[in-house]
């Protein structure tokens, strides 16, 4: 590999421009050419499939080895060409481009194996984040895999890493990546009620349009679950807001730009009650059958299936419903007249 030239930058400066990059090694940048140097050493099959993670809003959030093993590639096949085409040209970059969306996925599979076959390398890019997570990729995996090719990832970019690690919620049980909540008020009721049980926080994403009825549903089913919503992550109007599904909504209609772009929603976890633990099992159940059987029953029918103790299942619903359970002692299981 050749040595930087005299016309790059002093040691430790950064390009200020993505844009503006050389489109020789020679004339790289050296942040470039030291992750080249470094990548070199990485045995990369002839034929191999590579999932590449891309940006979710910022071109400069492209990771330095992405850069460097997207030069060893032979094509690129994309969710949206035009898309993986604005990413190769701010680098410097100019690949075979092979459209691999959704709708024609499998197709765009058995086109990446003949590449493969042929000893090529491939790599695959979603529109923005990570291939697979809620994007296409997963089918051309598969196929390389059952195909006997070596497929690696290159790591970057995510909208879920993103948002939770700006949240500020507990964490330390882990969290349920949840995809996007379902278009219908009946299938996002039942999806919400699922969710809020979980002992680990759920993120789903949302879009502007839905966004407030989705709010709305779960200040319904749990006006006390304390949510973070994260706006327009890593681009110019990066919001992140914290409250109860009323307060998100007052915020949302403070400002017309305010339900503006795409949402990532995060639910808190759900409380473990003083008298223990519930059985994680017990929780969405008892939500869905309080919506159809007065609370207590509810409560008496999931301790029943579950083994659940009900009075901590009741004073655990009555949390999610907004009330509290100091004046309740009369509606709870075992005091009902």
């Amino acid at each position: 590999m050749s040595e930087p030239s005299s016309s790059e930058p002093p040691e430790g400066a950064l390009p200020l421009a993505a844009p503006a990059l050389p489109r020789t090694a020679d004339a790289m940048p050296m942040a470039l050419a030291a992750a080249r140097a470094l990548c070199a050493a990485q045995q990369i099959p002839t034929a191999c499939l590579l999932m590449v993670a891309t940006p979710i809003g910022n071109l400069a959030d492209v990771g330095l080895r992405t850069l460097a093993l997207l030069q060893r590639c032979d094509v690129v096949a994309a969710e949206d060409t035009r898309a993986a085409q604005r990413l190769l040209k701010a680098w410097g970059l100019s690949l075979p481009l092979l459209r691999a969306d959704r709708h024609r996925e499998q197709a765009a599979a058995q086109q990446v194996l003949r590449h493969l076959e042929e000893g090529r390398r491939v790599a695959f890019v979603s529109d923005a984040g990570t291939p697979a997570i809620r994007d296409p990729g997963a089918a051309l995996a598969r196929a390389a895999r059952a195909a006997g090719h070596a497929v690696l990832a290159l790591p970057g970019p995510s909208a879920v890493t993103t948002a939770l690690s700006a949240c500020g919620l507990e964490l330390d049980e882990g969290y349920v990546f949840a995809g996007y909540v379902p278009a219908t008020q009946g299938q996002r009721t039942d999806f919400y009620t699922s969710q809020l049980g979980s002992p680990r926080a759920v993120v789903c994403f949302e879009t502007p349009h839905r966004i407030r009825a989705s709010l709305a549903t779960l200040d319904e089913l749990a006006p006390r679950r304390r949510l973070v919503l994260a706006k327009e992550l890593t681009k110019q109007f990066e919001t992140f807001v914290e409250g109860s599904a009323e307060e998100l909504l007052r915020w949302l209609d403070a400002d017309p730009h305010h339900a503006q772009g795409e949402f990532v929603l995060i639910l808190e976890p759900a409380p473990a009650h003083a008298a223990g633990a519930l059985p994680e099992q017990a929780l969405p159940w008892v939500l869905r059958l309080a919506r159809e059987l007065p609370a207590s029953r509810a409560c008496a029918v999931v301790a029943e299936m579950t083994g659940a103790d009900r009075r901590a299942l009741y004073r655990w619903l009555l949390e999610q419903a907004g009330g509290g359970d100091a004046g309740q002692q009369a509606a709870e299981p075992g005091h009902e007249a």
